[in-house]
């Protein structure tokens, strides 16, 4: 007999999402990476209390951080509260680190966080990817696009 197992109520669950980067970025790789975090501020991303717009990975020595997130305090935190938008270490795996440093300094990449997230474990987990800018014509098509496909979608709806 399969036991079922018991899921969390927190897996895969997107609390953040940044949508403005898929369209000021062409997406070259994307990541899973941990992130350093206060147990308030934790709290506050499961409440959705969030933001990832302007938000951007630099290095300094040899970690990655996240630079330009906001995490809005905890209500019931009190002295427990950090600084809303102080940087945040992002937790991989040495290689993985090695590899997103050496492009972002070397290629001219950019390393943009996708979206927030809590694993099936309950772990807060942040979906970054290995960027480069579009450029002003890729946007223009982009928005072609978008709008030919939501005037299909329109047609389709009416019929």
């Amino acid at each position: 007999m399969s036991e079922k197992k018991k899921k969390s109520p927190y897996s895969n669950t997107i609390h953040i999402e940044n949508r403005k980067a898929r369209f000021e970025y062409e997406i070259l790789e994307k990541i899973e990476a941990g992130i350093e975090l206060t147990g308030c501020e934790v709290k506050s991303l499961r409440l959705g209390h969030g933001q990832l717009t302007d938000v951007y990975a630099t290095n300094q020595g040899d970690q990655l951080f996240l630079r330009g997130m906001h995490i809005k305090p905890y209500l019931q935190g009190g002295l427990w509260n950090g600084t809303p938008d102080r940087d945040r270490r992002l937790l991989l795996k040495r290689a993985q680190l090695d590899r997103l440093i050496g492009a972002t300094s070397v290629q001219g990449l950019t390393v943009v966080p996708l979206r927030v997230y809590f694993n099936e474990r309950g772990w807060a987990k942040v979906e970054i990817a290995l960027c480069r800018g579009k450029k002003a014509h890729d946007k223009r098509d982009a928005i072609r696009e978008r709008d030919l496909d939501r005037e299909m979608r329109r047609e389709f709806k009416v019929r």
